[in-house]
């Protein structure tokens, strides 16, 4: 957090995701910081009720949780994470003033079957498609081909504008232009700081989603100060 504080002197915004046992230390180190905020991995899609073992959306923002990741390919895999519990994931964030961070992917079968179009709007579509034009304006949505992710392979800076261009023209024809014009989208697969300056300086892509390389401050920053 110091390292952001003092050497990015841009606008970036940095949201920075730990697992919901560091949530509350994390918040007292970003303080009251204009450059730093604070997101979670997950959320329950219930209001309330006895879910024992689960995080709701009402916790996360008692703890002045900013942001929430929902439908990471890993929760999508692992977890079973259906689109339609997705979308309920999506409006409890929403509904809690919290902004949700929508991850949609194709897997490597569906890339080399020339599917991935099809698979990103299904999920896009499922999830968010149901939402009014004023909601939709308060998402983030994060491009995460799953075949680049943790695997060291990446989409070239082409194949993700490509990608980030098909979702905001889906995005401008379901809602309005200005409105898909208007929604980050982030890319996330493998991004490092040798990669980073040339992924995001495409049109369609606003930043990153970073995995495995903000476990090292040092190449964070380095992402970080690329995308300025």
């Amino acid at each position: 957090i110091n390292m952001v504080a003092t050497e990015v002197n841009s606008d970036v915004k940095v949201i920075l995701n730990p697992p919901f046992i560091h949530l509350t230390t994390l918040k007292a180190l970003i303080g009251d910081s204009d450059k730093v905020y604070l997101g979670a991995q997950n959320c329950n899609e219930n209001e309330s009720g006895a879910f024992t073992g689960e995080v709701s959306t009402a916790m996360l923002k008692s703890i002045e949780v900013d942001y929430v990741i929902i439908g990471h390919s890993e929760r999508r895999e692992y977890f079973e994470e259906s689109d339609e519990l997705l979308a309920q994931k999506v409006k409890k964030v929403l509904d809690q003033g919290l902004t949700p961070i929508f991850c949609c992917g194709e897997k490597l079968e569906s890339r080399e079957a020339g599917e991935q179009e099809k698979i990103v709007k299904d999920q896009i579509k499922a999830a968010l498609f149901n939402l009014t034009d004023e909601e939709i304006r308060k998402v983030v949505i994060a491009y995460e081909p799953v075949w680049a992710i943790g695997t060291g392979k990446t989409a070239t800076a082409d194949q993700a504008q490509e990608m980030h261009a098909y979702i905001r023209k889906e995005l401008s024809t379901q809602f309005s232009e200005a409105t898909g014009q208007s929604l980050p989208i982030l890319y996330g697969g493998s991004v490092k700081p040798g990669n980073a300056q040339e992924i995001f300086s495409k049109p369609d892509v606003d930043g990153g989603l970073i995995g495995g390389a903000s476990l090292k401050s040092r190449d964070f920053v380095d992402i970080i100060k690329a995308s300025s």
